[in-house]
């Protein structure tokens, strides 16, 4: 049996916990950090917290100790939000070895160093002494509570290590949850954290009371600007029309239970950021974070992304969504002609 450990016990983590459990041919261990959810799994076998309502098999085990949930590990997967993955996979560095396979389930990008997940791992985990995680990506269109319920889900696990990209689709894979290869780490990465900024978006248009013309164009034009900063950054533009491109996007533009969505919409309807976080009650909306890192990005590679841009400045500098809306449909006219136009 694949003994598997899952860092973060969030909903997504626990609904692959779920996924992992019921196949009954893995022994799991799930590291909560919140001491309630970790009692409240070991006491009521669910996750009351963050994924209510949702079974956690017996094959599941919890626990708030790191090396605990490491130990014997043959597969890593990181789930914990994008700004503690580094510290996190700092206090697991001496429990960690060059026999595990990584899998980073986190979709965000560092603030600061504007690294994907992958990246970040890699750059904790390395050592001189050659040590190098084998790790790959996992992404896709699955909000955590219809996984765990068992609705037919796909996703794609990217990674340039095809034997570990083989393995991951094999132990991750049941006739519920459809895992799919990928060897584009960069766009499946990239897809996973910016359709969250565009999500935000959408919901802000959802907030102002637009319709679905408004929706149409703004899933559409985002995804043309995700495409041109993940071929700047190495990826593919093909990745974007796949499971971590266009499928999440449309899932969690249009999915009532998209937390990002959920926050641009309570921003349309006129409530400050501040105030839509402190009633998120500890559950977190990636695009929030990740906005900055994307701005970042796209500075430095030098591509226009004006979705991003204007999401970012009512996040951070306070500009109203109305405006916002307004900046964007009047900008100078372009062409549609290829996805790399501005």
């Amino acid at each position: 049996m694949s003994q598997i450990a899952i860092i973060g016990a969030g909903a997504w983590g626990t609904g692959l916990a779920i996924v992992l459990g019921r196949k009954g041919t893995h022994n799991v261990r799930l590291w909560a950090y919140e001491k309630e959810v970790y009692e409240s799994i070991a006491t009521h076998r669910m996750n009351l917290l963050f994924l209510p309502g949702q079974k956690i098999p017996e094959s599941v085990a919890t626990t708030n100790s790191l090396e605990e949930a490491l130990r014997g590990a043959q597969i890593v997967a990181s789930v914990m939000p994008s700004h503690h993955c580094r510290r996190l996979f700092q206090s697991m560095r001496p429990n960690l070895n060059s026999d595990m396979l990584f899998v980073s389930a986190t979709k965000g990008l560092e603030g600061g160093s504007l690294l994907r997940m992958t990246q970040v791992i890699t750059d904790v985990v390395s050592s001189d002494d050659g040590f190098r995680p084998r790790l790959g990506a996992l992404s896709g269109p699955s909000f955590a509570k219809e996984v765990a319920r068992g609705d037919p889900t796909a996703i794609a696990i990217a990674s340039q290590d095809q034997e570990l990209a083989r393995t991951v689709q094999s132990d991750f894979s049941d006739p519920n949850f459809r895992v799919y290869t990928n060897t584009d780490v960069i766009g499946v990465e990239l897809g996973g954290a910016l359709k969250n900024i565009i999500a935000i978006a959408a919901g802000v248009c959802d907030g102002l009371g637009l319709g679905y013309n408004s929706i149409a164009a703004l899933i559409t034009r985002g995804l043309a600007e995700m495409t041109r900063l993940v071929v700047a950054c190495g990826g593919r533009q093909e990745t974007m029309a796949g499971l971590a491109g266009l499928g999440d996007l449309v899932l969690t533009c249009t999915g009532s239970l998209s937390r990002n969505r959920s926050v641009g919409v309570e921003l349309g309807r006129g409530r400050s950021l501040s105030e839509i976080i402190a009633g998120m009650h500890g559950m977190v909306a990636e695009g929030v974070l990740t906005t900055n890192a994307a701005v970042g990005l796209a500075h430095a590679r030098g591509i226009e992304m004006p979705i991003t841009e204007q999401m970012h400045a009512i996040l951070h500098d306070g500009k109203s969504p109305h405006e916002a809306i307004h900046d964007l449909m009047t900008r100078s006219a372009k062409s549609e002609t290829g996805l790399y136009r501005n």
